[in-house]
C-alpha cells in the first residue's frame, strides 16, 4: 500500500510536463513587452496563468503532496533551462554568427530579475495550492471547485505578483508605476483564470473519474520541503 502510494500516473506525468513547458515558455515570453490598449502586459502572461490553471487541477484531483511535487519538478526545470540559457549567453559567439544580441536580451536575464522571478514562483504556487487545500478540507467534499479554483489563483497570483515586481524593478522602473504593475497583472490573469473555468471543470471533473482520485488532505505535512512525501 505504500509503495503505491509513491506511485504517480501518466496523467500526472503529462500534467507535470505541460506544467513544465508552461513554466518555460512563459519565462522565455517574458522578455517582451505587449501593448493592450492604454497598459502594457508581458508576453508571459499569455500562458503563465495555465500554470496556476494545472496546479488547481492536480491539488483538487492529487492532492497537496502531488502538487508539492510537482511545483518543486518546475522549479528545477525551470532553472536548468535559466542555467543553460546564461551559460550560452556568456559563451563567446562565432565570429560569423551576428545574433547575440538578440539572443542576449533573451536568456540573459539579470540575476535580480531570474531571483524575484524564482522567489515569487515558490511562494505564489504554494499558496495557490495550500488555499485550494485548506478549501477543500473546509468543504469536506469535491463540491464548490470553482470558487476554490478562482480564490486560491487569486491568493498565489496576488502573492507572486506582490513579490516578483518590487524585487526585480525597484529603482528601475518608477516607484508610481509598480502598483499599476502589479493589480494590472493580477486582475488580468483571474480574468484569463475565470474565463477559462468552464473548461478546467470539466477537465478535472473527467480526471476524476478517471483516475479515481478525489483527495482529501486530512492529516498531511503543509512543509513545502517535503517533497518525496507523496
Amino acid at each position: 500500500m505504500e509503495k503505491e502510494k509513491k506511485r504517480v500516473s501518466v496523467l500526472f506525468m503529462l500534467f507535470s510536463i505541460l506544467f513544465c513547458v508552461c513554466l518555460i515558455t512563459a519565462n522565455l515570453l517574458e522578455t517582451k513587452q505587449i501593448a493592450a490598449g492604454p497598459i502594457s502586459i508581458t508576453g508571459g502572461l499569455l500562458v503563465f496563468p495555465v500554470s496556476y490553471i494545472i496546479n488547481d487541477c492536480v491539488c483538487e484531483v492529487w492532492g497537496y503532496r502531488k502538487a508539492r511535487l510537482l511545483i518543486w519538478t518546475g522549479f528545477a526545470m525551470n532553472f536548468f533551462v535559466v542555467l543553460m540559457g546564461a551559460l550560452c549567453d556568456f559563451l563567446p559567439p562565432a565570429p560569423y554568427w551576428e545574433h547575440q544580441e538578440g539572443f542576449h536580451a533573451i536568456f540573459g536575464l539579470a540575476p535580480r530579475i531570474v531571483g524575484a522571478s524564482f522567489v515569487a514562483f515558490i511562494l505564489g504556487s504554494f499558496t495557490n495550492a495550500f488555499v485550494m487545500s485548506k478549501m477543500k478540507l473546509r468543504d469536506g467534499s469535491s463540491r464548490r471547485f470553482s470558487l476554490r479554483a478562482i480564490v486560491s489563483s487569486l491568493a498565489g497570483e496576488s502573492c507572486d505578483s506582490l513579490i516578483f515586481f518590487p524585487l526585480a524593478f525597484a529603482g528601475v522602473v518608477p516607484a508610481s508605476e509598480i502598483p499599476v504593475l502589479m493589480i494590472s497583472q493580477i486582475l488580468l490573469k483571474t480574468f484569463y483564470e475565470v474565463l477559462i473555468l468552464p473548461l478546467t471543470c470539466r477537465v478535472v471533473k473527467v480526471l476524476k473519474v478517471r483516475e479515481g482520485e478525489d483527495a482529501l488532505d486530512e492529516g498531511i505535512s503543509y512543509n513545502i520541503f517535503k517533497i518525496l512525501d507523496l
